[in-house]
């Protein structure tokens, strides 16, 4: 078998600070020299939370252990890199764990089973590890690759996507390991997600990758940090439903068993078969699972207690981070259905600071990830993923940032609702039924698409104002007048395409209310609009008032109105 160590060999690829091109690794290089880097590149994004929670996270925990308390945490961000006696300690403890690190070792490959195989000796194509490609009954009929077509990884490809299935792979049925007590008919059934896929994954990075690594540790009394994989006996075909037995064991956790069957070609040593089969399977995601927001929901009928359950929150397909922020920025637990949790870990950044171990404008980025199945979770749909600047206030309850953001990004979702009120009514005006909520494009996405820029610039200006209430102030202000104007250019097309009968109108009928029906027209669409969003921006409706006022004083000539009028303030 080919060695391919991953504490020596260069399988990672890191960005150095400074903006210098990316350079490759190896787990060693990586860790000694954390702070030299502003983090890890990876060819999927989802990849990331896999790298940070299979292998980087573990290894630098159960070297060093875990801080104890939030003023051992602070200490450690403060040294703003690994200490020479951590670095001794890291690498010593590579050292006694070398050979556990082997991908292709014949007794205890990292991150599989050995001599795995089924029982007729079937392996399948690499494309089974690979979330972006298509293998069995997913290729296309019309592909350009067919599951005959091998699909060479190299040795530090395959482990990232090693790493990924553990963390994400497929639900259903998988193939039945020779020697697994549990097959049934060759295959094995009731196959949960990768424990990653049951999650929104919220996860904070810092100014270099050693930060980002602080910021991902949460404090931990030594008993509950558990034990990693590589720590453990060998794995076999066997596998278990049982809970996570500490931190470590739920990071590196084995939702799997694999077997990468390596090869050599003219190009070196390279994988295009394995074996997959079914894995351990997490009973519950326990309560304190760091890297992902909760949210409480009304208790299930055949559940007699009145209190909400509290389950993880999941991120939504299409819908940015910052459209989440409700859950980001909760740090307080409240038990009602409706309520949110934010993670553990922003809860613990938020601490940090409030004890001066983070400054305030500490350039925060929080990243969020995200699978979605389809077809009982047996195929991967799309993969979530965003990053938004956060700042540090805004996780503070009581600080102004948290209340401008919390209101900018309801404001964001209202002048969508209010877009989509104004198609409504003007298709009822014109005597058509407005477009379902759950069919079709419907206007209020376009507004949210205008407005996502807006945000992200407010998120980062919000980090540099800091507790000045002016710079605050000003800058909703000027969020709120940016946010009228592309609510405005979003429905003007929408009244200005309206045929000339919408002018005259239609009558409706409500339903419900007998006898009673609502005139729709171009004019009440218009005016109905106008005055929602007054309502939901009044700064800028104010600011419009004040400056009308100011120009009728200095007599500056009125514009003639146009069709559609009534929009700008």
């Amino acid at each position: 078998m080919p060695e391919y160590n991953l504490v020596d060999e260069p399988w990672l690829t890191l960005r150095p600070v400074g903006g210098e091109p990316p350079v490759q690794t190896s787990l060693s290089e990586a860790l000694a020299r954390a702070d030299e880097f502003e983090g890890v590149l990876v060819e999927f994004s989802s990849q990331l939370p896999a790298l940070l929670r299979q292998v980087l996270l573990p290894v630098v925990v159960d070297a060093l252990g875990a801080p104890r308390n939030l003023q051992e945490q602070g200490l450690r961000l403060a040294r703003t890199g690994f200490s020479d006696e951590d670095k001794h300690s890291i690498q010593d403890y590579l050292l006694t764990y070398r050979a556990r690190f082997d991908l292709f070792d014949a007794d205890a490959p990292f991150g599989q089973a050995a001599g795995l195989r089924t029982a007729k000796d079937e392996t399948k194509g690499s494309a089974a590890l690979v979330a972006t490609a298509a293998s069995g009954n997913n290729v296309p009929l019309f592909a350009s690759r067919s599951d005959a077509d091998p699909l060479n990884l190299t040795p530090a490809q395959a482990t990232h996507w090693l790493l990924h299935t553990q963390c994400w792979d497929t639900a259903a049925i998988k193939t039945g390991a020779a020697g697994d007590a549990q097959v049934k008919a060759g295959k094995t059934t009731g196959n949960p997600t990768g424990p990653l896929g049951q999650l929104g994954v919220v996860l904070p990075v810092g100014r270099t990758l050693y930060d980002t690594l602080m910021l991902n540790i949460p404090h931990t009394h030594p008993t509950k940090v558990g034990k990693p994989q590589w720590t453990r006996d060998p794995q076999g075909p066997q596998w278990v439903p049982r809970a996570a037995e500490g931190l470590l064991d739920l990071w590196t956790w084995q939702a799997r068993r694999i077997r990468l069957i390596p090869h050599e070609d003219a190009a070196g040593t390279r994988v295009a078969r394995v074996v997959i089969s079914a894995g351990d399977r997490l009973t519950a995601t326990p309560e304190w699972e760091p890297h992902t927001a909760w949210a409480f929901t009304a208790p299930a009928k055949k559940n007699l207690t009145t209190l909400p359950e509290r389950r993880p929150r999941r991120h939504v397909q299409g819908k940015a981070a910052w459209r989440g922020l409700e859950a980001l920025l909760a740090p307080v637990r409240e038990d009602k259905p409706g309520a949110f949790e934010s993670s553990v870990l922003l809860d613990q950044i938020n601490a940090l600071q409030d004890d001066g171990h983070l400054p305030a404008d500490y350039p925060l980025q929080i990243e969020t990830f995200g699978t979605v199945y389809g077809t009982q979770s047996s195929v991967v749909e799309d993969v979530i993923h965003d990053a938004i600047p956060m700042p540090l206030l805004a996780l503070r309850q009581d600080s102004d940032a948290h209340d401008l953001l919390l209101e900018v990004a309801e404001q964001a979702e209202k002048l969508a609702w209010a877009v989509n009120n104004l198609s409504a009514d003007l298709r009822r005006a014109v005597g058509t039924d407005p477009i379902p909520w759950d069919k079709g494009q419907r206007p209020g996405e376009l507004v949210l698409h205008g407005l996502d820029p807006l945000v992200r610039r407010l998120l980062a200006g919000v980090r540099q104002a800091g507790e000045n209430d002016e710079l605050l102030e000003r800058g909703r202000l000027a969020w709120e007048q940016l946010a009228a104007r592309t609510a405005q250019d979003v429905a003007q097309p929408l009244l200005d395409g309206v045929p000339a009968g919408a002018f005259l109108g239609r009558e409706v009928k409500q339903s419900g209310k007998a006898g009673k029906s609502v005139v729709y027209s171009l004019g009440s669409a218009a005016d109905n609009f106008r005055r929602q969003i007054a309502v939901i921006l009044p700064r800028q409706a104010d600011a419009a008032k004040e400056a009308a006022a100011a120009r009728i004083a200095d007599a500056t000539p009125a514009t003639a109105p146009t069709a559609g009028a009534g929009l700008d303030h």
